[in-house]
Parts: structure tokens; C-alpha cells; sequence
């Protein structure tokens, strides 16, 4: 595997822990036991308060450092944790970050869209939600940039390429490391899946290791129609980008829908699910992916996918910024 070969900047303390939480396994299984269940802690890779953006961007900062950019422009909605990141990235490496955000949320300067301002990133509101608004901006941006005499590197939404998918296959690994120390058998991953990046890493270093573990990506609101595609076509450019030989076919690809409700919208599951793992573990979610994620492992350890001798690994990617920006849900009836 060619991993080692790719320009990569250090930005995250790795490996990131793996721990247990028996309080939550108690809870999520009604106190009649559930499976076993361990959490990634992907939200502690440090850099602009972590994140799994941040084990993506270690490649596209080396990416844009070896073709001599000086600035890094990339996209996401108003609260988005890979936009915050990239911030954080521009500035650990001295170049500057231009953010291009997606209109649809408050735009309170709260949260992560606060962090960019604090990372001094020139910010600029697209006039549309929609992808072709957003992608006409971004152009918009690079042909001034470059006008100017600048070099700008894009970063896609969410670092979801090639180079954001290896990453997740290097951190697939580690923790197939790290579960071996602990001697445990891993039978199931569960996380929130979005641009698709990150769920292409964990399934393809799944089946590059023949290790048999069930990928289970909970949508953050997008349809499995809609994501499928992109998480089996980012899995082909990985599998090139590593001259390894995966392939994995759309129908293998597991996006369950139920628990996404609107991007950016917290459901009631994901509150709850969120007050839970605090309260069981002190451990913080976010309103727009983890929490979401958390309220699908709730539902499906209550239906009994699982067993009691079997494990399951939460991935937590991070992104508690965004509880700031969301007081006022979280404030409420419980």
C-alpha cells in the first residue's frame, strides 16, 4: 500500500483512544446488556478542536504544500466542522483559508462559523443552497485568487476525495491495532455518514484487511441513493491512489436513513441521544452528525442487530462547536 509515499502534514496526536464505555452499553441496552460497545475518539485529533477533518487534511495540506499554494479555499455549510478545520490547517501552515458557506442555517457567530472568524478566514456566503451556487462561488473565488497572482488550492466539501478516504483506511487500521492489543473482536463500525469520505476509509480498509467487520454509515439527512454511489466511486480513487486492489459494489454499502431527518436539523432521537452519552459517559456529541449517529446505535441495539457478545465501535468524528449554535434545542423538554 502506497500510504507512505503521499505528502502529508502532521497535524493530529495519533493514534486517537479507543475506549470502553459500560455505562453507555447499559443504557442502550435497556439494562438487559447489548453489545459490547467501545468509542473512537476521533474527536480528540487536536487541531481547531478536532475532528475527523483533521486526519484528511494532513494529506491535503501536504497535497498544497508540495505544488506551492499559498491559500486554501474549500465549502461547507454555515456550522461546518471541515470548514473550521481548514482554517485551523491554513493557519498552522501560514498560508490563508477562504471559506465559501452555504446559506441555510443562523448565521449567529457562534460555533464553528465563530472558530473561523477567530482563525481569521475570509469568509464569504454563497448566494444560493444550492450546489450549483455554491460551485459558482467557489470558481468565482479561484479565478480572483488567481488573478491576483495567488495559488490556490481547493479543498472539496469535506475533504472527500482520494487523499480524505486514505486517511480513514490508515485510521481503520489503527484501530485494528489497537483492538488487538485490547483483544477484542471487532464486529460492527457505526458513524455518520455525510460527503462520504470517511465511510469510504473505514469500508475500504475493511475489506482490504478481509476482516468480515459491518460498516454502518447513518446519514446526516442525505439518501442512501445518494450517497452509495459516491462512497463506492471514492473507494475506486482510493484503491488507485494506494495501488491496492478493492472494489466494492454500490448494494454493499450500508447508509441507513432513518435517523438523518434535514441536514443541519437536530431530531428529537438525536438529542436524547446526545443528553445519553453525556450523562452515561460525559461524553459530548454534536447536533448534526454524532448525535445522529448515537440516536441510530440507540435504535438498533434496542431492535437487537447485535448481540451481547458482540462489539460494536462508535465512531465519533467530532464537531461539538456546533452545540453552541444549537442552545436553544438542547435547552428544551426533555
Amino acid at each position: 500500500m502506497q500510504l507512505a509515499r503521499l505528502p502529508r502534514v502532521r497535524l493530529a496526536p495519533l493514534p486517537t483512544p479507543l475506549e470502553e464505555a459500560p455505562r453507555l452499553r447499559h443504557a442502550l441496552g435497556g439494562g438487559r446488556g447489548g453489545p459490547r460497545v467501545l468509542v473512537k475518539r476521533d474527536d480528540l485529533t487536536g487541531l481547531g478542536m478536532g475532528g475527523n477533518k483533521v486526519r484528511k487534511l494532513e494529506f491535503h495540506l501536504g497535497d498544497a504544500l508540495a505544488q506551492g499554494c499559498d491559500v486554501l479555499v474549500t465549502t461547507g455549510a454555515i456550522q461546518s466542522n471541515h470548514c473550521r478545520v481548514t482554517a485551523a490547517a491554513a493557519c498552522r501552515a501560514g498560508l490563508e483559508a477562504v471559506l465559501i458557506l452555504r446559506p441555510g442555517e443562523p448565521q449567529d457567530v457562534q460555533g464553528n462559523l465563530l472558530l473561523d472568524r477567530v482563525f481569521g478566514a475570509r469568509i464569504r456566503i454563497a448566494p444560493g443552497p444550492t450546489s450549483a451556487s455554491v460551485e459558482a462561488a467557489v470558481a468565482e473565488e479561484m479565478d480572483a485568487l488567481r488573478r491576483e497572482g495567488r495559488r490556490p488550492y481547493l479543498v472539496p466539501k469535506g475533504a472527500s476525495t482520494a487523499l480524505g478516504a486514505a486517511a480513514y483506511v490508515e485510521a481503520y487500521m489503527e484501530m485494528l491495532g489497537q483492538t488487538t492489543t485490547m483483544g477484542a473482536v471487532v464486529d460492527a463500525i457505526v458513524f455518520c455518514t455525510g460527503s462520504g469520505g470517511t465511510h469510504a476509509g473505514l469500508l475500504a480498509g475493511a475489506v482490504l484487511c478481509q476482516s468480515g467487520v459491518e460498516v454502518v454509515g447513518i446519514s446526516d439527512g442525505a439518501s442512501r441513493a445518494e450517497l452509495a454511489p459516491i462512497v463506492t466511486s471514492l473507494i475506486n480513487d482510493v484503491a488507485e491512489t494506494l495501488d491496492v486492489a478493492i472494489r466494492v459494489a454500490p448494494e454493499a454499502v450500508i447508509v441507513l436513513e432513518d435517523y438523518g431527518g434535514t441536514y443541519g436539523v437536530p431530531t428529537p432521537e438525536c438529542l436524547d441521544a446526545i443528553r445519553l452519552a453525556a450523562r452515561t459517559e460525559g461524553l459530548l456529541l454534536d447536533p448534526v452528525y454524532t448525535g445522529k449517529a448515537m440516536a441510530g446505535l440507540a435504535d438498533l441495539v434496542r431492535r437487537g442487530r447485535w448481540r451481547e457478545d458482540q462489539t460494536v465501535v462508535f465512531w465519533h468524528t467530532g464537531g461539538q462547536p456546533a452545540l453552541f449554535a444549537h442552545a436553544r434545542a438542547l435547552e428544551g423538554p426533555e
